[in-house]
């Protein structure tokens, strides 16, 4: 098969208004295992920026008939981000910790401080979706609210942790920490769903992004990437037409925004 290329999709797109983590191994050129870790830790976060951003964008033109698959996207999203939040805490930081052989507030305090602005709001979030009686219940301004909540503490957060992994270089590199982040990267994404979470990464993980530089990350045959992606989308195909990227990673219009085509295809057909 003839490898794809991208178009850029109209705007507005998934890159705003939270603005994308800049990969310290790109911004740097360094390739140390802080900045690795960092780098690819950017790319989990960009991913949930994606995804927030959908939620933001979509949610007031949702039409009605697609509030269930639109429900299931946005509790996909918070089950992603809150599982990347107890995963770091409970098995990432201590780690890390351990291998530097310093006081967890000493590394981790700033860190720890931001996961609890974000998780009061998170909550909410969680709380009114799941206690809504029919999705057809949903009420799009009560979405945006409670999006603001969240807004400037995950913004603050997914950014701040990189530059805090990344500012740990200072210490020196520290090649016993690359088996730990490698661990952690594959387990904090198959643990919490591969149903849900697995395609919720993948289909707002942009092949484009730092023109290509990322494009066959995380790294795996290709083959299994395919099935992968393929497999665990199809459990719910409905809630994946709310995301970022297309089932091969490219940059798409978002659907409620009106234009559901590939943008490849407007392209080849344009």
């Amino acid at each position: 098969m003839a490898e794809q290329t991208a178009t850029t999709p109209g705007k507005p797109w998934a890159d705003g208004p939270l603005k994308m983590v800049k990969t310290p191994m790109v911004e740097t050129g360094k390739n140390d295992t802080w900045t690795k870790g960092a780098s690819h830790m950017a790319l989990l976060h960009n991913a949930v920026l994606r995804g927030y951003n959908t939620i933001y964008l979509q949610a007031p033109h949702v039409k009605p008939e697609d509030y269930p698959d639109f429900v299931g996207y946005c509790l996909a999203w918070f089950k992603f981000v809150k599982s990347h939040h107890d995963d770091e805490e409970e098995n990432l930081f201590p780690k890390v910790v351990e291998v530097l052989g310093k006081d967890d507030k000493e590394i981790w305090g700033q860190t720890h401080d931001e996961h609890e602005a974000l998780l009061p709001p998170l909550a909410k979030f969680n709380t009114y979706l799941t206690s809504l009686s029919s999705p057809a219940d949903l009420n799009p301004s009560t979405i945006m609210s409670i999006l603001k909540e969240i807004e400037e503490p995950l913004n603050t957060h997914f950014h701040s942790e990189i530059s805090v992994i990344a500012a740990l270089a200072s210490s020196g590199d520290a090649p016993a920490a690359a088996p730990i982040f490698a661990a952690w990267g594959k387990n904090t994404v198959t643990k919490a769903g591969y149903a849900d979470c697995v395609p919720f990464l993948f289909l707002n993980f942009d092949r484009t992004y730092e023109d290509g530089y990322w494009k066959e990350w995380p790294p795996m045959p290709k083959v299994i990437r395919f099935l992968m992606v393929r497999v665990s989308a199809w459990w719910h195909q409905g809630w994946w037409r709310f995301a970022s990227c297309d089932i091969d990673g490219y940059p798409k219009q978002l659907y409620a925004l009106g234009v559901k085509e590939d943008t490849r295809e407007m392209a080849a057909s344009g």
